[in-house]
């Protein structure tokens, strides 16, 4: 027999007897890829939808503490008076973050004007009101806060300019 030939002859029989061996490797490995997927899957999609419900809650309470702030300020510079306007503006405040969903949330409500600080409602003057709230991150029992804030702050700031036209009339 040529030497190619025999060449040949051992290098098919080389590769029958490496498919034999991974058929065997193979047959001893069935079912492993759906348990694979399965813990894969897990490890890798709990956090991603961890995410998602943190991200849309800070979202959603980012555009309430906006409204709020918005709605405050505007009702706050077309009252009557300063002490009205105060209330009006706590009100709106309330409503804003409840309708939200987050009514259980402690607003800090800071307001400044200019240019006079001590008068508020002068003509052609700036309400300033800043709303700031602490955002629980969801499914985190309150146990865990004992060492660090598990919240996300989150501030919004509305000015507003009173009317020209205030007390005329």
């Amino acid at each position: 027999m040529p030497r190619w030939r025999r060449w040949i002859a051992e290098r098919l029989r080389l590769w029958a007897q490496r498919a034999r061996c991974s058929d065997a490797r193979v047959a001893s490995e069935t079912g492993s890829a759906s348990l694979e997927f399965i813990t894969l899957g897990l490890i890798l999609l709990l956090p991603l939808v961890y995410l998602v419900l943190t991200m849309a809650a800070i979202q959603g309470a980012a555009f309430a503490v906006e409204g709020a702030a918005r709605q405050a300020v505007r009702v706050f510079v077309q009252s009557g008076s300063t002490s009205q306007a105060a209330a009006r503006a706590e009100r709106a405040i309330r409503f804003a973050l409840a309708d939200a969903g987050l009514e259980s949330l402690e607003p800090h409500v800071s307001v400044s004007c200019a240019p006079k600080p001590e008068a508020c409602l002068t003509r052609l003057g700036h309400v300033t009101i800043t709303v700031a709230v602490t955002v629980p991150l969801p499914l985190v029992p309150p146990v865990l806060e004992l060492a660090v804030p598990l919240g996300v702050p989150l501030q919004a700031v509305a000015t507003e300019q009173v009317s020209r036209f205030r007390g005329a009339g």
